[in-house]
């Protein structure tokens, strides 16, 4: 695969040059303009030369008008050239450094995004639960930070930042970082938050959101936000997140960053989570009522060091990231929860959840490899649960090679302190290993380990890890006593049959029906009514349960499928669900017309995955 002309060399998704020039800190001073749908100011970046001679900074953009660049310290104007636009890396920004003989230098970039900024999305009062003021949120992974800010827009480079924000006084601004100080701007009805995050990050980590939004505590380090109809349910449903950082604490080390508050996002978001310092931000589609769901919270948490504290270089290695977070979510899940064999029925769950990925990818698919190959591919392409769960499944399979988790949790311990504040690749992740199991090394003990099979390989991996089948068992008798009854015996079922079950264990029972011939009409039925599937709040159930019922091509569930895909913008329930819609004739008319009637109303990540389903090229 070729690389896109002007692409950097360092990171195959960026312009920038920071193996040249490397951005140090970014200073913010913005304001925030509901009317216009822009952020307008200026953004002060401190720069280090790395290397003699060198003259040019280059940033990358996105849909960004720039106005002036300045040499900060004497104000002198700055040449610069916007290049080309490409899709989805945007266009190049390359200034022409002060002629100094200092290898450091700040420049001052004057800009403001554009009403189409694909990292904002900018919400009506209407399309808020309160529908008393407007709401703004961005989502800059992977590769969107570059719309909201001229920056070297690369998980290659990692550093702190301050911001200035100014909005209108109704509004609550907060960021990933700490507030320092609000206070009213005079006469102007606005109020200026003043943020610092003083641990080197990425810029992909950079996160703002303005709303009318209030919060509750949760415990010593931590508060969730929402908008004021949301919050007691949100402090409910999330009251384990201290329990859940001490054990964090306990597998990798001091939690570094400070606060960690949550902020519970509408119904837009396109992810489960996402795990921006000192707020991360959340679906409600969480908030099941009976916490069955904070798994995702656990996850987030987890990238607070995985992710975080240690970043995949590029995003060929975005498996580091999500790969090691899986794994240490349901270690996280085990210890409050279930034990050991909680942690294996999961990992089971995220081997099946491969399996179909494969699937549906195709097994011969450069998406299905662990580790990728970005040249000249927009990320939020390459994205699915490959990453997370090819991830989790290679290392499982090592902790089992190694003896276990007393062997392989002390090395986890030490691997994010040796590689903490720095960005890695997957050469450094497995050097990093293979050193500190060195006795084990030299005993041979990976010498069956299939690296470039697993590190390189398409579809499924070379081994599957071994799994403790004890939770799995009763959700496949009961999955195999539907397949196999005939109508007559249906009166056989009653909601005894899952009582006993856990939230996850009814979703792999559903998960189940997907990988054989669909069920009846009259099945879908006796289901539907025997075990109340239309009446459950749980999304994950939810989800799993109509994809059940548009494989059978259960006619009735159309529209309540359709529903689903517009009350929320969660991309792991509407992708898959818009897919099946479509693949299906009936409905695929339907699943069209309803896509474009809301387009304007999803989130720019959501809507442009979706269209390439329902708009194959």
């Amino acid at each position: 695969m070729a690389p896109r002309k002007g692409l950097s060399d360092t990171d195959p998704t960026s312009f920038s040059n920071p193996d040249k020039v490397v951005v140090t800190d970014i200073d913010l001073d913005l304001e925030v303009d509901f009317k216009r749908h822009v952020l307008a100011g200026v953004v002060n970046l401190s720069l280090k030369k790395l290397i003699d001679g060198v003259d040019t900074v280059i940033l990358d953009t996105r849909d960004v008008t720039v106005h002036s660049v300045i040499d900060k310290q004497t104000g002198q104007q700055l040449e610069f050239v916007l290049g080309e636009k490409l899709p989805a890396f945007g266009s190049k920004l390359e200034v022409r450094l002060p002629t100094t003989a200092q290898k450091s230098c700040d420049i001052t970039i004057k800009y403001e995004t554009s009403p189409e900024c694909s990292a904002l999305q900018w919400l009506r009062p209407e399309q808020t639960a309160g529908k008393r003021q407007p709401y703004l949120f961005s989502q800059c992974q992977a590769i969107h930070c570059r719309s909201m800010i001229p920056c070297q827009d690369t998980p290659y480079v990692k550093c702190p930042y301050t911001a200035k924000i100014t909005a209108p006084s109704e509004i609550k601004i907060l960021m990933s970082a700490l507030l320092e100080k609000s206070e009213p701007s005079p006469d102007t009805g606005k109020t200026v938050y003043s943020f610092r995050q003083k641990t080197p990050m990425p810029s992909y980590l950079i996160a703002i959101v303005g709303g009318d939004i209030v919060s509750r505590k949760l415990g010593p380090r931590s508060h969730v936000w929402s908008e004021p109809e949301l919050v007691e349910r949100s402090a409910f449903e999330f009251d384990e997140t201290e329990k859940m950082l001490k054990t964090a604490e306990d597998l990798l080390g001091p939690y570094v960053w400070g606060h960690y508050d949550l902020l519970v996002l509408p119904p837009s978001f396109p992810y489960g989570g996402m795990e921006n310092p000192c707020l991360t931000f959340v679906t409600p589609t969480l908030l099941a009522g009976d916490r069955s769901l904070a798994d995702v919270v656990a996850h987030e948490i987890s990238h607070s060091w995985t992710g975080n504290l240690v970043t995949n270089k590029t995003w060929d290695d975005f498996w580091l990231n999500e790969g090691n977070t899986m794994f240490v979510e349901r270690k996280i899940a085990a210890r409050l929860t279930g034990g050991e064999p909680f942690r294996q029925f999961k990992a089971l769950c995220g081997w099946n959840t491969l399996i179909e990925t494969v699937d549906v990818l195709g097994r011969e698919h450069a998406y299905t490899k662990l580790v990728q190959d970005t040249r000249g591919v927009d990320p939020d392409d390459s994205f699915s649960s490959i990453p997370y769960e090819k991830g989790h499944a290679f290392l499982f399979y090592l902790e089992q090679l190694l003896g276990g988790p007393d062997v392989f949790e002390p090395f986890m311990k030490v691997y994010i302190e040796n590689f903490k504040y720095k960005s890695i690749t997957t050469a450094d992740w497995k050097d990093f290993l293979l050193s500190y199991f060195h006795e084990q090394t030299a005993a041979g003990v990976f010498d069956n380990v299939d690296w470039d099979g697993w590190l390189y390989g398409v579809g499924m991996p070379p081994v599957r890890p071994r799994y403790d089948m004890t939770m799995a068992e009763s959700c496949e008798t009961l999955a195999r006593r539907w397949l196999d009854s005939s109508e007559e015996q249906l009166t056989d079922f009653t909601y005894s049959d899952i009582e006993k079950f856990l939230p996850v264990q009814t979703e792999q029972f559903l998960a189940t029906f997907l990988n054989h011939t669909p069920l009846s009409h009259a099945k879908i039925v006796k289901m539907r009514d025997t075990y109340k599937f239309s009446e459950v709040q749980n999304s994950e159930i939810k989800f799993r349960w109509l994809r059940v019922c548009i494989r059978a091509q259960y006619e009735p569930a159309i529209q309540p499928a359709l529903q689903f895909v517009t009350e929320q913008g969660r991309m792991k329930f509407v992708k898959p669900i818009y897919r099946d819609l479509y693949n299906w004739e009936t409905s695929r008319a339907q699943a069209i017309s309803t896509f474009e009637a809301n387009r304007n109303q999803m989130h720019s990540t959501t809507a442009n995955t979706v269209a390439k389903v329902l708009y194959p090229e």
